[in-house]
């Protein structure tokens, strides 16, 4: 009995440590290149860069996506929805996706990179960026999907997740 329990301590402690591993660098900081060109922003709305490593074994496809729960809404704000990117992906420079990858109906309406645009003179707001590994190399979503659309489709789909947060404000 005693070998079984430290049989499955050394294999939950070894899925965890691994659980770790996949990481997700935003270039940062963000700045008024990246921020959005509209709502009284006068950005150049320029992608940052991310990089990712060692995603889980098994990944076939990975998502992205950019949401600040500081937005004042009520239910944040959607700044980009990129899926069915190449399971070879790790990294996407200045928001140019590769074949195969396409962006979904963020809340500007765009299915591009929208940068962000806090109201003046709010505090720094926290923008999530997050890559999803998935289990299947496409989605398949509709062409009118919606970032919550997506969002449940990813969940159900996803292997791991990796996250880093930039903060910007104005």
């Amino acid at each position: 009995m005693l070998r079984m329990l430290v049989l499955l301590a050394a294999a939950l402690l070894a899925s965890n440590a691994y659980a770790g591993t996949f990481q997700l660098h935003a270039a940062g900081p963000l700045t008024v290149r990246n921020s959005f060109h509209g709502f009284g922003c006068t950005g150049q709305n320029l992608a940052p860069s991310l990089r990712w490593s060692n995603p889980p074994a098994n990944t076939r496809s990975f998502a992205v996506t950019v949401y600040d729960p500081d937005a004042p809404t009520g239910s944040g704000w959607w700044h980009w929805v990129v899926i069915d990117l190449p399971a070879a992906t790790r990294q996407l420079s200045n928001g140019q996706l590769p074949v195969g990858a396409h962006g979904v109906h963020n809340d500007y309406g765009l299915t591009g990179w929208g940068g962000p645009c806090p109201p003046a003179g709010d505090k720094p707001h926290h923008y999530l960026f997050t890559v999803y590994a998935l289990d299947v190399p496409s989605l398949d979503l509709p062409p009118n999907a919606t970032a919550a659309f997506a969002g449940f489709a990813i969940h159900m789909h996803m292997l791991g997740k990796a996250q880093d947060t930039l903060r910007y404000g104005r």
